[in-house]
């Protein structure tokens, strides 16, 4: 099973938030999460927009998680960043 760290889409139309997830690979954009590492409000201000476990982030990565482009840019922006070799 490979494991993507991904968001999952909820809100309104043009009301969107989502979060950030660990899920199966092969699961919908919406399925069921293994675990739940933070989420992200686009609309929100600046401080508000995003809060991230920390931990549990870097828990998933050292199994061997893969990032999705908008999470790996949203990681790197608060300081995360995809080592391997941690």
């Amino acid at each position: 099973m490979s494991v993507k760290i991904r968001l999952k889409k909820f809100g309104t139309k043009k009301r969107p938030y989502y979060r950030i997830v660990a899920m199966d690979s092969r699961a919908p954009r919406d399925g069921k999460a293994l675990e739940e590492l933070g989420y992200y409000h686009p609309i929100e201000k600046e401080e508000r927009q995003l809060k991230l476990h920390e931990e549990k982030i870097k828990e998933w990565i050292k199994k061997g998680a893969q990032a999705s482009p908008t999470v790996k840019r949203l990681l790197n922006k608060n300081s995360i960043f995809f080592n391997r070799n941690e």
